[in-house]
């Protein structure tokens, strides 16, 4: 008799969550080099520019921007001040919060995104867009849009953090 343990096996949901992971994991990695060669951006600083470029003329607050991010206050902090730094973005004082920053896509920041945007393109297709045909890309944004309103209908990251503890 072995005295080995067994792990139990597990769920099948985690087929999806893997598989999920491991996807998003390769896309990124796959963008990245694009937008390092193409614009000596990281991936969130792309986030972040392309997030003010959807509309210019509205300057996103730092905690929208985390929250749509799903990345740290700290962090996102750090990457807009580099971003500012190269005249990429600019920090202006919220109208609505004597604390709070918006950011806005400064003219140099809007040239870079144009630059570097056909190849994300091209490199987005190649990496996930090609794999599938019309039918199958049209289900699994479905699919992923049905999840991404599943985790958007909870509370921000932001708003669960100023919470107090129960």
């Amino acid at each position: 008799m072995s005295d080995v343990v067994m792990p139990p096996a597990l769920p099948p949901e985690f087929g999806v969550y893997f598989a999920l992971l491991e996807v998003s994991a390769l896309v990124q990695q796959g963008v990245e080099g694009q937008l390092r060669r193409d614009g000596g951006l990281s991936f969130v600083q792309f986030q972040i520019l392309a997030t003010c470029g959807e509309d210019p003329s509205s300057p996103k607050s730092m905690t929208d921007l985390a929250d749509r991010l799903v990345h740290s206050k700290s962090g996102l902090t750090y990457q807009v001040g580099q971003l500012a730094k190269a005249g990429l973005v600019e920090r202006v004082p919220s109208p609505h919060d004597e604390r709070g920053v918006n950011v806005t896509l400064s003219p140099k920041g809007a040239e870079l995104l144009e630059r570097v945007l056909p190849g994300h393109v091209e490199v987005t297709r190649e990496v996930l867009v090609d794999a599938l045909d019309d039918a199958d890309r049209d289900e699994l944004t479905r699919l992923l849009g049905m999840v991404l309103r599943h985790l958007r209908s909870r509370p921000t990251r932001s708003a669960r953090r100023a919470s107090p503890p129960s």
